[in-house]
């Protein structure tokens, strides 16, 4: 779910053609739970191949991914989650009875015939396993996509990869990345991106949105230390938030106080006892080397191999993939991708 930052960031609309020639390290887990909500059947069901194996998160993969490559030449890093953090244990159980809920609410739908609702619970239902991921990665590599596993949170590697000028920037819906030092975020980064609405059982159609930290920081009036004690108060993935404090009234708090330790006493004890590790975490998470990505690289008859003849892919439609992909030109990174000072895309 991540940290909810909406009403205080300064974000820019932007163009998958502003973001031409630009690597991009993607929030791989994100990506694939995605692809697994939205490209099912009218019914709700994900996409399956003759065994029954769901394929969704492959059918996106190389139906959608591939079109930042071939039409937008946005060259995109996956970055995929390792083991989460203790700290996170809370969230992962919230999230499954979130799911086990979702799942009693589509059966019944289908019971009772309304499609509509089965589909809009459907979507919410979705479960990214070990070996959909391993999936995900043998095509990536397959394609000529890179990837790098990380030793626990992805958001995290993918910031300090951007971090590092490995990548231009973080691509992720989540504003956890700016907690973690990404310079600039990219949100809805994909061809035609919708973000679903479970409040209103519907999918809407969004541009990709570019965020500069440096920038935001500046507009707050704080620093990436007192960002995250401001998203420690408005709730992460690792602890619930203080009730009654709003991201507005965060930042006040932060630009007076300037850490947890210094504010009131009634805000201080609502705040958990493991503060001073979530706070750490954010700024001095777990990361692989970057000798650690894989490159990949085209491989056509791979690529013929695994969606078609053990994944039932349309042969056609693979065949044009691969011809797509083919075709596309190699262009040297932009040189102005690294260059200081940062200027934002709008």
């Amino acid at each position: 779910m991540g940290v909810l930052l909406t009403p205080i960031t300064v974000r820019h609309p932007t163009s998958l053609d502003a973001l031409r020639g630009r690597m991009i390290a993607v929030d791989g887990n994100l990506e694939l739970y995605q692809f697994l909500s939205i490209m099912r059947t009218r019914d709700g069901q994900p996409l399956q191949d003759s065994k029954g194996r769901i394929t969704s998160h492959l059918n996106g993969l190389a139906f959608r991914t591939t079109r930042l490559l071939a039409d937008y030449d946005i060259r995109p890093l996956f970055v995929f989650d390792g083991r989460p953090p203790d700290l996170k244990r809370k969230e992962i159980q919230k999230r499954i009875e979130a799911r086990e809920k979702s799942q009693r609410e589509y059966n019944a739908a289908v019971a009772a015939g309304d499609t509509a609702t089965a589909w809009s619970k459907a979507v919410m239902t979705s479960r990214l396993t070990r070996t959909m991921v391993e999936e995900a990665k043998t095509l990536l590599t397959l394609i000529g996509i890179p990837w790098i596993q990380a030793p626990s949170e992805g958001e995290a590697q993918a910031s300090q990869l951007s971090r590092e000028g490995q990548t231009w920037a973080t691509g992720s819906k989540d504003y956890d990345s700016l907690l973690f030092g990404a310079p600039r975020l990219v949100r809805f980064l994909a061809v035609a991106s919708t973000e679903f609405l479970p409040s209103r059982g519907r999918s809407r159609a969004v541009p990709p949105e570019l965020l500069d930290l440096d920038e935001n920081l500046r507009a707050l009036g704080l620093t990436r230390e007192e960002l995250i004690d401001a998203a420690i108060l408005i709730g992460t993935d690792f602890n619930p938030g203080v009730r009654g404090v709003g991201p507005k009234t965060a930042v006040r708090l932060l630009r007076e106080h300037h850490s947890l330790s210094s504010l009131p006493s009634d805000v201080r004890q609502s705040l958990p006892d493991n503060v001073d590790a979530i706070h750490e975490f954010f700024l001095h998470p777990p990361v692989a080397p970057i000798d650690q990505i894989v490159p990949g690289a085209l491989d056509p008859e791979g690529l013929r191999k695994f969606l078609c003849d053990e994944r039932d892919f349309n042969a056609t439609r693979v065949e044009s993939l691969v011809q797509r992909l083919s075709k596309r030109r190699l262009i040297r990174p932009r040189l102005d991708d690294f260059s200081e000072p940062r200027e934002t895309i709008k």
